[in-house]
């Protein structure tokens, strides 16, 4: 059994430009199939917008709200949502500007830098 707490788990920088805390993932468990993720976005903060080839995400909105673009479709996202964005999607999200937002981020295969495409 594999158990990971958060304070564990040490912040870095992602291609897009979010701040994660890896919780399970290459190579900090001996995951095969995924990875779980939590993402931190400042106020006003976006991530560039960025597609992965080989992963599917999964996104659940834990705190604060923003504005998330998959594939030209804009919504609004808060506390409680969960979005899919599958592999090949274009994806941004964006923080409110006077909120922090943290979400989840599971992704299939697990998360690599490799697998993270710009224009």
């Amino acid at each position: 059994m594999v158990v990971r707490n958060i304070a564990e788990a040490t912040a870095f920088t992602t291609k897009d430009g979010s701040t994660i805390r890896e919780l399970l993932g290459i190579p900090t468990a001996p995951v095969r199939n995924q990875s779980l993720a939590e993402a931190t976005l400042a106020p006003g903060q976006a991530t560039e917008r960025h597609y992965h080839r080989v992963a599917e995400e999964i996104y659940y909105i834990v705190e604060g709200t923003a504005d998330l673009e998959v594939d030209d479709d804009r919504r609004r996202v808060g506390p409680g949502d969960a979005i899919l964005i599958p592999p090949g999607a274009w994806h941004t999200i964006r923080a409110d500007a006077a909120t922090t937002v943290r979400l989840l981020c599971c992704c299939a295969p697990a998360y690599t830098h490799d697998d993270t495409y710009f224009v």
